[in-house]
């Protein structure tokens, strides 16, 4: 699943909710609603630094002025998470019986037995 789209500014965490874009030939910076796809060219910014932008002298700022919301999740965030979580479902491929029965062997003592899943291995206790 893909993450949200965070702010521009350095060091800045917060999910970014508005889009800010400069038009050069009119020295104007604009502030709007968070753009559909991250555009080179443009900035994403959080609600607190889309807010408080100020523009270089001479130049304006048109703000949208309206309430900044997060995008609302996609089509494709929940396809992607329902991929995610099925292939989190497939079981492991096996290794063939005679590999695993020797490597068994080789690594556990005589009378005791394991249990492999994935990288991990349980060990019973010994009594």
């Amino acid at each position: 699943m893909r993450s949200p789209r965070r702010c521009s500014r350095n060091g800045c965490p917060r999910q970014a909710v508005a889009t800010l874009t400069y038009v050069y030939n009119e020295s104007t910076a604009v502030v709007g609603p968070l753009a559909a796809f991250a555009e080179p060219h443009t900035y994403d910014l959080c609600e607190p630094h889309a807010r408080s932008l100020t523009a270089p002298r001479g130049w304006e700022v048109v703000r949208h002025e309206g309430e900044f919301e997060p995008p609302p999740p996609t089509t494709d965030d929940l396809v992607a998470l329902a991929e995610a979580v099925r292939e989190a479902a497939r079981p492991a491929p096996r290794p063939p019986q005679d590999d695993q029965k020797s490597n068994a062997q080789a690594s556990t003592p005589p009378g005791s037995s394991t249990s492999r899943r994935g990288h991990l291995r349980v060990i019973p206790p010994s009594h």
